[in-house]
């Protein structure tokens, strides 16, 4: 089994491990994910959602009506978001064992980029969502 990207929140609590390859990687610069996330973007890997189990007591709040983001109700940290609906689930790369097996592919609503980021990484650039 590929333990690429197994991780969890700060006191242990809520552990995940993702089977299989992801859908993509990406950097989502919308406010919903700056608020959520408590940082100026989202990195995340994007899994089909019965790829990932989650052991632990992890919360659900829901963002906007079809998004909701999962998190430790004891130390609070953020590392999910998902959407049900389309049976996808995005695991945020801070709350990874391993940070930097993520290899981001594109930005995305990057209108809502904060005026201090600058992006210089030649990847492709989306102002809203990417194209489907």
């Amino acid at each position: 089994m590929d333990d690429k990207y197994t991780g969890g929140c700060l006191c242990g609590a809520v552990r995940y491990r993702a089977e299989g390859e992801p859908i993509n990687e990406r950097i989502c610069h919308c406010r919903l994910c700056q608020k959520a996330i408590g940082a100026a973007f989202n990195a995340r890997v994007l899994f089909a959602v019965e790829a990932v189990p989650i052991d632990g007591p992890a919360g659900w709040a829901k963002s906007s009506p079809d998004l909701e983001r999962g998190f430790c109700p004891g130390c609070g940290t953020t590392m999910f978001s998902r959407r049900a609906g389309a049976g996808i689930i995005g695991i945020t790369t801070g709350s990874l064992d391993d940070p930097s097996v993520f290899r981001p592919q594109i930005h995305i609503w990057t209108a809502s980029k904060q005026p201090w980021v600058v992006i210089d990484d030649g990847l492709p650039q989306y102002q809203g969502a990417p194209p489907a």
